[in-house]
């Protein structure tokens, strides 16, 4: 028993040790990047990172000087209404395919999880056709409408929605509730960590999206701070940091806020 204790011992400390390295490795890049954020640029260019010339300088002047509150902007009018499309649509779609019988189910699921297969750049130029057709360039529905669904997403949740208790349709049946009214209050609710989860992803991916626009009225951050850095008059590389720093904070609080409603539900499961 004391040498399996010891083993045991020597295992967490190993794991512990392997976690910690890999926090090293993934965080400290972050905290460079953010230090720097507040340093001037003649140091950074000088290799200075230990200045204790910090300020918030390269901040003022992102916002300031640069579009990028409207790319911002920009950037969360088009996640926010691509991760609704995707709760929306997937759930409806995996709804169909875990509750309802219909001719060729299997075949059309098949096709949902062949269209996975494809690599999201073979869809460029398709797409780029079909909003140049319906007269929507230079607009939120070029980056929109293409990604109203996703296969990943109903794949997911009819995984998801496939673990939900028999017992509950067959109670929602014997109430006399139509398949709408089963899916809104039975399905979605008893689903909701999968909901929360397929919400933060379809965010995330909308948001480090990279589309091409023609004008500042639609572009995006990802691609805006591309744009901003071949500009001539973006070569203060403290701002270039800055900007940085602030793309990455809506997606933190997207993590921590979907990590909080993610721990709340498997509380309220274990509970029950």
């Amino acid at each position: 028993m004391a040498n399996i204790d010891e083993r045991n011992v020597l295992k967490n400390i190993f794991s512990y040790f392997l976690l910690i390295l890999l926090a090293v490795v993934i965080l400290v890049p972050f905290f460079i990047g953010i230090w720097t954020s507040f340093l001037p640029t003649a140091d950074i260019l000088k290799g200075n990172y230990f200045s204790t010339n910090i300020s918030l300088t390269n901040y003022i002047d992102a916002f300031t000087n640069t579009p990028i509150l409207r790319y911002l902007g920009n950037t969360i009018v088009v996640a926010t209404i691509t991760m609704f499309a995707h709760l929306l649509f997937c759930s409806m779609s995996a709804y169909a395919f875990v509750f309802l019988d219909f001719k060729y189910k299997k075949f059309f699921f098949a096709l949902f999880m062949i269209t996975m297969m494809l690599p999201s750049e073979a869809a460029i130029i398709p797409n780029f056709q079909t909003v140049k057709a319906l007269g929507l360039l230079d607009h939120y529905s070029a980056m929109i409408v293409p990604s109203l669904t996703s296969a990943f997403g109903t794949f997911m949740l009819r995984q998801s929605f496939m673990q939900t208790p028999k017992e509950l349709k067959e109670a929602a049946d014997i109430e006399g509730l139509n398949h709408f009214q089963i899916f809104w209050k039975v399905v979605l609710p008893y689903n909701r960590i999968s909901l929360i989860t397929l919400g933060a992803y379809s965010f995330l991916g909308a948001w480090n999206s990279y589309l091409v626009t023609f004008s500042n009225n639609s572009r995006v951050i990802q691609n805006g701070l591309k744009q901003l850095q071949s500009e001539e008059t973006f070569n203060n590389w403290g701002m270039i940091q800055a900007s940085a720093a602030i793309i990455v904070i809506p997606t933190i609080l997207v993590l921590f806020i979907g990590q909080h409603y993610f721990k709340s539900g498997l509380n309220e499961g274990a509970v029950k």
